[in-house]
């Protein structure tokens, strides 16, 4: 989230708040990086991360035909490659890839936190998802798959849609839990850990993410999903989102002291 700063700081403490501005991560949008530098950083990253699991899901498939096979290579390859694309733009754009994270960002911001205003908004979420198609069509390029072929995987069962919910509202209560408690600089490894696991145990194998969804529909292979199930995970993911965004909200509610001012 952006940085915040008292009325009448000094400039030693600019260069304070400035000297920090490297440790930022998803939940945590640097205040002087240009804009359009961010949504370049979020472009690439969500592109990455995308061929990332499309591409790893079919090297899986032409690999072995041991489905419990090529759901570990296809995980293992996305913790991996998530957590070094996290270390890496995080210090630009907040790392989100996401928009559900971005979205959740913002309304921090709306209720008085740090985070991302809507101008920011409207560039970060339309980044994500251009990096996503061009993810996919990147993965099935370097495969000689047909560079766009609508999937055919349907995921429309009700319990892959609650365990979207639930991914996603793991996802959002990490990154803001940790935003919370200041432990941000654990982020490319807890969030990376979190969305390996989330692959087996949730239903849905945890798409987790709006963009990444809309860019899997671009791909007839492993990590397919069909444009008809498009709509119904991207629902999920947002009441995940808000479900934890809530659970943020209870779970670190600070205390007030005896001054009446929030306990540190």
């Amino acid at each position: 989230m952006t940085a915040t700063e008292p009325v009448g700081a000094a400039p030693a403490a600019e260069s304070v708040i400035a000297a920090k501005a490297p440790q930022t991560a998803p939940g945590v949008t640097p205040p002087r990086t240009p804009l359009t530098a961010r949504a370049a950083a979020e472009l690439v990253g969500t592109a990455a991360l995308v061929a990332i699991v499309v591409g790893s899901g079919i090297q899986a498939t032409e690999l072995t035909d041991d489905v419990a096979l090529q759901l570990l290579a296809n995980s293992t390859a996305t913790v991996f490659g998530l957590g070094v694309l996290i270390a890496l733009l995080g210090p630009v754009s907040g790392a989100h890839f996401n928009p559900a994270v971005t979205l959740a960002e913002w309304w921090t911001a709306r209720r008085g936190g740090a985070g991302v205003n809507a101008r920011e908004l409207a560039v970060y979420v339309p980044s994500q998802i251009a990096g996503a198609v061009a993810g996919a069509i990147l993965a099935d390029a370097m495969f000689g798959e047909p560079l766009v072929k609508w999937s055919t995987h349907d995921r429309s069962a009700g319990n892959l849609l609650l365990g979207e919910v639930v991914a996603t509202a793991g996802l959002i209560l990490l990154i803001f839990g940790l935003a919370k408690t200041d432990r941000l600089r654990f982020a490319p490894v807890a969030v990376a850990s979190y969305i390996g696991a989330a692959y087996w145990f949730t239903s849905s194998t945890s798409f987790a993410n709006p963009a990444v969804t809309i860019g899997r529909a671009f791909t007839d292979t492993f990590a397919g999903i069909a444009p008809a199930s498009v709509a119904g995970f991207i629902g999920m993911q947002l009441i995940g989102a808000v479900v934890g965004l809530a659970l943020v909200a209870v779970i670190f509610l600070r205390g007030k002291t005896g001054e009446g001012k929030p306990a540190a």
